[in-house]
């Protein structure tokens, strides 16, 4: 029996699509009664062309938002998704070029539920699921394609590798499968695209492959304008050495008629961008609004515990360190350059949590650029003995990486305020306990109470019950410390709160607080009593730890919830227990 060519790489990119195929069925709410969303948020800032245009005939005045907002809750609350502009019209304010690759998938979704029981508003399930699994389509396609670009410069087995870690250890997972009518799925594509179109440029000049190479510039630049920096793959590619430099130049001389028509369809892709502001605002040309930090640029991007690149991704440090192996290969400039720069602009938006998200989202589209660098990386780690060091590593990261997107789609892994305290508690944690949910909001945690004298306190053995709309602090407890004990005073003091609390009104604004009080001086701690293991109309724990200082051993502890909105509940079983040493 003929073996195929290459078929380890193969293989590879069939487990590819199989794990990101199961993923978003686990996420598609298929048994569940909450039909599946995908536009929302930001989603649904780059999906409401297609149904404005095809469905409601309404780009300016946006009508039909309101009802539907109000029967699909799509916009999260506020419509930020679009501007009231001076001439009276509402311009987006996310450009369209998604919602051009959408298109195919918006159709079926269409024609499906004009031809079932669901309605044709662009927003029943039809629509949901044709454009949750159509985009898994467009990204099956490109890693097979991208698969074809690495085995020019790289072994099956480097191919192989680069492909499982680059997807599969990555947030890339979660923005193809789960969140994926973001704009991250529909341009890693794109890059792929470029690459190849690029590719064949330099090895057989053709006025096709230059066009191409054109209108996916501008295609991406209107899904994301920052993405015109991947101008720098086609430009720079093949100039690694100055006598190959000396021959593209001389090869893009030859042929400034493929030059012109680069830019011509890159124009072309760019167009249908400004023909709607134009249309929209009565200009080629709207602001949409960023803000930028180019000196000081925010390397919590990548380093940072909110949700850093190298933190809840570390397999993309070798993203970086595959930039140092690229001496012999054409493309050592043009990944460099790209790499560097695309992000240092990452890093530089003012914005730099980038909304809720996993890891650093924004780098997600790119990663087929940066799978040049990390195959070279890959290759040269395979010519060592101790390789298998490192495919050791590489599995225990996709373990991570797939049980870390579990946690985030569960809110475990928190979208937004994750911090260094919080992650080693949860760190391949699948038993949360209400103690490990304080880290979110306090840094102080007692580690190894078995050393301290402890003393409880039940402190409240009735019900609390508060329902009020005037006052929004309402005290559980209020009790005098006395932590000075014959012969001296203890070195060490800490209490624990742990309590019962059932929510009926107010539970997204409320927290628990504790004050330590002494004369006109207070030590505050607080938590949220929305934390991923908790839920409204449910009685739910919680716990945290607050360490006494010296100078409150004779003061006042004062435990109450405040709510920034109407409160409705109550509060039982409070429990004081003192650590002392």
């Amino acid at each position: 029996m003929k073996i195929m060519k290459n078929s380890t790489s193969f293989t590879a990119c069939i487990l590819i699509v199989i794990v990101l195929v199961l993923i978003r069925v686990k996420y598609s709410d298929i048994r569940s009664s909450h039909p599946l969303r995908v536009t929302t948020w930001d989603a649904l800032g780059y999906y409401m062309y297609l149904p404005s245009i095809y469905i409601y005939k309404d780009l300016r005045e946006l009508k039909w938002l309101p009802e539907i907002d109000a029967k699909y809750n799509v916009t999260g609350g506020y419509v930020y998704q679009a501007h009231k502009y001076k001439n009276g019209n509402y311009v987006f304010g996310y450009l369209g070029g998604v919602a051009i690759l959408e298109t195919p998938f918006f159709l079926i979704g269409d024609s499906i539920a004009k031809f079932s029981k669901y309605e044709p508003d662009g927003f029943s399930p039809p629509y949901q699921y044709a454009l949750a699994f159509g985009i898994l389509f467009y990204c099956m396609l490109a890693i097979f394609l991208l698969r074809r670009i690495l085995l020019k410069y790289f072994s099956d087995r480097t191919t192989a590798i680069t492909l499982i870690l680059l997807l599969l250890a990555t947030n890339f997972i979660q923005y193809a499968s789960v969140d994926n009518a973001m704009s991250h799925a529909y341009i890693f594509p794109l890059y792929v695209l470029l690459i190849y179109f690029t590719l064949k440029w330099h090895q057989k000049p053709t006025i096709i492959w230059a066009s191409l190479t054109g209108y996916i510039i501008g295609l991406a630049i209107i899904c994301r304008p920052t993405e015109a920096v991947m101008l720098f793959i086609p430009l720079l590619w093949d100039t690694h050495t100055k006598e190959s430099a000396k021959e593209k130049w001389a090869s893009v001389k030859k042929h400034k008629n493929h030059l012109f028509a680069a830019l011509i369809f890159g124009f072309i892709g760019i167009l249908p961008q400004l023909i709607y502001w134009k249309y929209s605002s009565g200009s080629f040309i709207y602001e949409v609004g960023s803000a930028w930090d180019f000196l000081t640029p925010h390397l919590r991007v990548i380093i940072g515990w909110e949700k850093g690149w190298f933190i809840y991704t570390p397999i993309t440090i070798f993203f970086i360190v595959g930039l140092f192996f690229l001496k012999k290969y054409p493309f050592r400039k043009a990944v460099i350059y790209f790499c560097l720069i695309n992000i240092y602009i990452i890093i530089s938006w003012r914005i730099w949590r980038y909304g809720g998200s996993y890891s650093t989202r924004a780098l997600v589209q790119s990663y087929p650029v940066f799978a040049l660098a990390f195959a070279a990386f890959v290759e040269k780690i395979n010519q060592y003995r101790w390789r298998f060091v490192f495919y050791v590593l590489g599995i225990y990261l996709i373990w991570v990486n797939i049980f870390q997107i579990q946690q985030y789609n569960n809110t475990f892994l928190h979208f937004d305020d994750m911090n260094r305290r919080y992650y080693g508690r949860i760190y391949l944690n699948r038993h949360l306990q209400p103690l490990d949910m304080s880290m979110l909001d306090t840094k102080e945690w007692l580690r190894n109470e078995k050393k301290y004298k402890i003393k409880t306190e039940f402190l409240q053995d009735s019900i609390l019950k508060f329902n009020r709309s005037s006052d929004s602090i309402f005290n559980i407890a209020d009790t005098k410390l006395n932590l000075e004990p014959e012969g001296g005073r203890y070195s060490d003091v800490w209490i624990k709160i742990e309590t019962e609390i059932e929510v009926t009104n107010g539970f997204y604004d409320s927290y628990l607080n504790s004050k330590l009080i002494k004369s006109d001086s207070i030590k505050h701690n607080r938590i949220r009593l929305f934390s991923p293991i908790s839920a409204p109309g449910r009685r739910n724990k919680y716990a945290f730890y607050v360490h006494v200082p010296d100078y409150f051993h004779n003061g006042r502890l004062v435990i109450y919830l405040n709510s920034k909105k109407q409160f409705e509940g109550l509060t039982e079983n409070t429990k004081l227990t003192l650590y002392m040493k």
